[in-house]
């Protein structure tokens, strides 16, 4: 694609996406250019159906179907400022499985289970913040402000910040942690290989392998600590509008699907039945 890639690479950077979001979307765009060997600026919206057609025929997921539609459209509604060739696309969407969540025992015997004291400790901060595996591993020293009892999140979802609670606990287990690893600064959780942040995909293998050894039989991935994070908030009695917040949602909506499998809150209502003045049994 050539000037055309260069100026959609500048529009992404414009826009504030995340790094890996600009290279799934500039892989879509060049797969389009592909698929009809010229660029998109030569196209027209026949073209662009065809290729929709294309991409609908060869079984991906919805979410990967999602990803094709969006660059597609980024790419002539921002960049080749000819949004009428994309107008008819809609969005697929997946219907949306309830959340999968330890319960606190699983927790701890997760997180005991992980030998690396790097690991184990992220993975506590993780469970203990709700942080996403990657924001997680990109934390530096300077975002744990333990005078205000808070965890800067500098490296957010789509570049957003926020601020997360630092509990007591595990402040404490993040001095023990300092003073035994010491970590190269200015990041907190640090691959001894590399001297950098500890890998996104190197921590998930961790996780895998220390679920085994717990006996849990469940596929734990690092989200699933914090689908638990959240419906854990929500047994306890936390509200809604600050697990929102918390892990940085952009709509109520996401975080509404904790309720759906928080035993706690369901086990505490009451029946209308319960309410009846006469009962048969």
């Amino acid at each position: 694609m050539g000037a055309l890639r260069d100026r959609m690479q500048q529009d992404l950077d414009f826009a504030g996406f995340a790094d890996a979001t600009k290279r799934v979307y500039l892989s879509a765009a060049a797969e389009l250019a592909r698929f009809h060997r010229r660029s998109p600026a030569e196209m027209t919206q026949e073209h662009v159906r065809a290729y929709v057609q294309h991409v609908l025929g060869l079984g991906l997921s919805a979410g990967r179907v999602r990803q094709h539609f969006s660059s597609i459209k980024f790419l002539f509604s921002k960049t080749l400022g000819r949004p009428e060739v994309v107008s008819f696309l809609s969005w697929p969407h997946d219907p949306e499985p309830l959340p999968v969540v330890l319960g606190a025992t699983q927790v701890d015997a997760l997180l005991q289970a992980l030998r690396s004291p790097v690991y184990r400790v992220l993975f506590t901060t993780v469970y203990g913040t709700g942080l996403r595996i990657r924001e997680a591993c990109a934390l530096e020293t300077r975002d744990i402000d333990a005078a205000r009892g808070v965890v800067h999140v500098r490296h957010g979802k789509g570049n957003k910040e926020r601020l997360v609670m630092l509990s007591r606990r595990l402040l404490a287990i993040l001095r023990a942690y300092w003073k035994v690893v010491r970590p190269t600064p200015p990041w907190l959780f640090v691959s001894p290989i590399t001297a950098r942040p500890v890998n996104p995909n190197g921590a998930r293998a961790a996780l895998r392998s220390a679920a085994r050894d717990a006996g849990i039989t469940k596929r734990v991935t690092p989200h699933m600590l914090r689908h638990s994070f959240a419906t854990h908030l929500l047994d306890a009695g936390t509200e809604l509008r600050v697990i929102q917040v918390l892990l940085g949602h952009a709509s109520i909506a996401t975080t509404t699907r904790y309720a759906r499998v928080s035993t706690g809150l369901i086990g505490k209502t009451t029946s209308p039945l319960d309410r009846l003045p006469t009962s048969r049994e």
